[in-house]
């Protein structure tokens, strides 16, 4: 086995500023997690492909505050590729990296599960390979609620050994997870992996369902219901899914740790539609259609082990978050 010797990471050092990568930099999370970072005093370096999934002006917008910082430097990178990966991160001691970059969306997958896996499993093995050989030594890792598929014990906890993913998206977490924990075994390297649940909040990707809604709702157009309406999701916030995250950073327990981010509330399709139309005081036309594949009947976080190990704690229910979320939407448009 090989044996390298890492930079230490004592609690002593926290309050310290860090040098902290991003990938997916310029995306809904990513470009909320660099602010956060950068409020705190971090140097961080972003990086981000600019995939075509949604329009470019929309990831030049979320990075538009954090361009006007002195800490901030940004490239253009494609973690698919090792090469364009080492050449943007030349010369960067990085204390922590923050691996958020992935090929989105549960359906979209269905469609292209190849560019999935190349960019959510090779994707991250060249992250990690990146943080071995400069001796990186915290990952943190953004993995999903979708890991756990059909599990019907709920709510789900990490330590439930059932994962069944119904869509190529979900294994693809599954796998980079699973790279984490030979990474983590191999070479003294710290691997967190964060199970997120249905973020939400300004900034939302345009694809996803509140954003998709608000949009055809204030538009007059007819959103698209797969179901009957009982769907559950354990919507969380963007606020609390940074504070978990920036936890994350700091965590210095186990060499492999797995955390559920979620809310620990679970709103049905139904109920999600009637508060976004009280908050944008417009009702919804709906066409109803048959349930899609690799959709899942509910999602529901069990928090007990992100509290005790991460100190995370989410304090914005969906109610309000709906509120910040049509807010930030009305003055977008």
């Amino acid at each position: 086995m090989e044996q390298l010797h890492f930079k230490p990471w004592m609690s002593a050092e926290l309050d310290k500023p860090l040098t902290v990568v991003v990938t997916g930099a310029a995306g809904f999370i990513g470009s909320h997690t660099v602010e956060r970072l950068l409020e705190q005093g971090h140097r961080v370096i972003g990086l981000d492909n600019f995939d075509p999934y949604y329009p470019y002006v929309i990831k030049q917008r979320n990075l538009a505050g954090a361009l006007a910082h002195p800490n901030f430097t940004f490239h253009v990178a494609d973690i698919t590729r090792q090469e364009s990966l080492e050449t943007a991160l030349t010369g960067v001691d990085a204390d922590v990296m923050i691996h958020l970059a992935a090929k989105a969306g549960v359906r979209a997958s269905l469609l292209d599960p190849i560019g999935v896996h190349r960019t959510n499993v090779d994707g991250t093995q060249n992250c990690l390979i990146w943080a071995k050989e400069t001796q990186v030594p915290q990952f943190v890792f953004a993995s999903s609620s979708s890991v756990y598929g059909v599990n019907p014990n709920v709510p789900w906890r990490e330590s439930d050994a059932v994962l069944r993913p119904i869509s190529p998206y979900a294994a693809s977490k599954v796998c980079a997870e699973l790279l984490g924990h030979t990474y983590a075994a191999l070479y003294d390297m710290r691997f967190v992996g964060l199970r997120f649940f249905t973020v939400f909040g300004p900034r939302q990707r345009p694809d996803l369902a509140i954003h998709k809604f608000a949009h055809r709702i204030m538009a007059g157009e007819p959103i698209t219901v797969f179901g009957d309406g009982s769907t559950r999701r354990d919507y969380t916030f963007i606020d609390d899914i940074v504070e978990g995250i920036v936890a994350a950073v700091h965590y210095d327990a186990e060499k492999y740790a797995l955390f559920n981010l979620g809310n620990n509330q679970t709103v049905s399709l139904s109920e999600m539609i009637a508060m976004l139309e009280s908050a944008l005081g417009k009702e919804a036309v709906k066409e109803v259609l048959p349930e899609q594949p690799g959709d899942v009947p509910q999602t529901w976080a069990d928090l007990t082990r992100a509290n005790d190990g991460l100190g995370y704690k989410p304090k914005i229910g969906f109610a309000e978050g709906i509120q910040h979320f049509c807010q930030w939407f009305r003055e977008q448009s």
